[in-house]
């Protein structure tokens, strides 16, 4: 059922649908990776890895909405349950305990790129089908890579 008429044919609603909703698992999965990592991180950065990390949970949360709102609007169910998106995310896990601040870094530049490289996915499938989505798509990456970029200049 869905009480929201779509203005798109059958067909690009589910190719865009699919990748607003592979978009919301990534985006929260980041929000929640990157809030994990900045409660367990350790070491002589401590506090600039702590702030960045806050960052990108500001940017993925924010976006998060944006793009679940998206969806909503054009009569697709947004997830971003748990189970829905621990089965569906690219990031992998984060290991338990403490986090020295390099290894921090790591993972966030692990994390950040496996959702880039979706995204930039995502933006290629809606070009056609939805320019309005892939527009929303878009500005999520260029603030996810430059997240990355700034972690990426930390590693080196």
């Amino acid at each position: 059922m869905s009480v929201v008429k779509s203005p798109l044919s059958e067909s690009d609603l589910k190719t865009v649908g699919n990748a607003l909703q592979g978009a919301l698992v990534d985006l929260v999965d980041l929000a929640l990776v990157a809030k994990q990592v900045h409660w367990n991180v350790v070491g002589p950065r401590f506090r600039s890895v702590h702030l960045q990390l806050d960052e990108v949970v500001d940017t993925a949360r924010a976006h998060s909405d944006t793009v679940a709102e998206r969806a909503s609007a054009l009569g697709v169910n947004p997830d971003g349950r748990s189970a829905t998106v621990a089965s569906s995310s690219a990031i992998g896990t984060v290991p338990e305990g403490w986090i020295k601040d390099e290894k921090a870094v790591q993972i966030l530049v692990a994390a950040l790129g496996a959702v880039i490289t979706r995204m930039r996915e995502r933006i290629s499938a809606t070009a056609d089908p939805d320019p309005v989505s892939q527009d929303i798509l878009i500005a999520v990456t260029g603030e996810l890579e430059k997240h990355a970029w700034m972690f990426t200049a930390e590693s080196v």
